[in-house]
């Protein structure tokens, strides 16, 4: 399938690290922290850890961590399909594509849970048609994005004439969560808010550029080390020190089975510094300039992020000559996924 648009929309509100810091010293979370979690938000929140800045489209940040389960829910009711809705419409004017010519669009989120999907709430927001398909894709965590566009590759083979977006969504912050495990305090300082969304077709867009070779690599025995559970209505992200080791190890099978395509450069979901790093030297002699700037400038957003470094790789090196893009994404699962995008 032929790539004809990508966008990203962030959340117009932006904090530096440090501000955050001084919002969970405002908060009265805090005070049911033992010293060495304050120690530890400190560390991460004050230090050089790859980000500068996160967004939040929660209205009230400052209490986000003495909102109980149903104010968050709400909070993701009103604002994913608000996030989502930008991103999609910006992709609909890139591509040329007028709302009622949309076929099929495909969400994917894990920040939060909607009967109907997001796919209803936007597809109302846009006017999309009331006879186009609408999949909602929920519980695939970060890696989520790579296959929900493998889910689109299967309607257009299914329907060849058909324009098909594809928009990945989180809103984290209607997730954080704090308490003295480890795994949960790191997540509070890592995860943001985004949006992204693709358009496709299955004749060449402006770029040529195509997804197709998808692979994905499932590791349930792993699961405990990177998951969601609800506590007291909450969702509560779980997230063991062993993760950039599983990614790597995950990524590295993938990339073993690459194939004899060349590859031009490497697209990766930027879990954190700690999982570039683990992941550089599987992927050398390219680099992840790309997802360190998404991680740097936005946080963790979970399924958007590697959709953002893929519009961050074509704007800063243009349209890939030499080969392909390798893209790669990995999250609750354990689980990692892959695509091309090239010629």
């Amino acid at each position: 399938m032929y790539l004809h648009a990508l966008t990203t929309a962030v959340p117009p509100a932006t904090y530096a690290q440090p501000q955050c810091w001084d919002i969970i010293q405002r908060s009265t979370a805090r005070e049911r922290l033992s010293k060495r979690s304050r120690l530890i938000l400190h560390s991460i929140l004050r230090g050089e850890h790859g980000i500068e800045h996160r967004h939040f489209a929660a209205p009230d940040i400052e209490k986000i961590f003495e909102q109980g389960p149903d104010a968050l829910n709400a909070i993701f009711r009103a604002e994913a399909p608000k996030l989502a809705g930008r991103a999609l419409t910006d992709a609909l004017a890139q591509a040329g594509v007028k709302p009622s010519e949309l076929d099929a669009l495909l969400i994917c989120t894990c920040t939060g849970y909607l009967c109907p999907g997001l796919t209803s709430y936007v597809a109302e927001q846009l006017g999309l048609r009331s006879d186009m398909i609408l999949q909602d894709l929920v519980g695939l965590g970060c890696g989520a994005a790579i296959p929900m566009l493998r889910s689109g590759a299967d309607v257009l083979a299914a329907r060849p004439g058909a324009t098909v977006a594809c928009v990945a969504v989180e809103i984290c912050s209607a997730a954080f969560y704090l308490d003295d495990d480890p795994g949960v305090l790191v997540s509070a300082c890592l995860f943001s808010d985004g949006a992204a969304a693709t358009v496709w077709r299955s004749t060449p867009g402006p770029s040529g550029l195509r997804a197709f070779d998808f692979k994905s690599l499932h590791l349930p025995g792993e699961r405990d080390k990177l998951r969601f559970e609800t506590r007291e209505g909450k969702l509560r992200n779980l997230l063991d020190p062993a993760v950039p080791t599983l990614a790597a190890g995950a990524v590295s099978r993938l990339w073993s089975e690459r194939g004899p395509r060349p590859v031009a450069g490497v697209v990766s979901h930027p879990g954190g510094r700690d999982v570039l790093a683990a992941l550089a030297p599987v992927i050398a002699p390219h680099v992840l300039d790309a997802s360190t700037a998404v991680l740097r400038d936005h946080g963790n957003m979970s399924s958007p992020s590697v959709l953002f470094a893929l519009e961050e790789q074509l704007r800063s090196k243009g349209r890939p000559v030499d080969g392909d893009l390798w893209v790669v994404s990995f999250g609750a699962g354990f689980s990692a996924h892959t695509c091309r995008i090239g010629a």
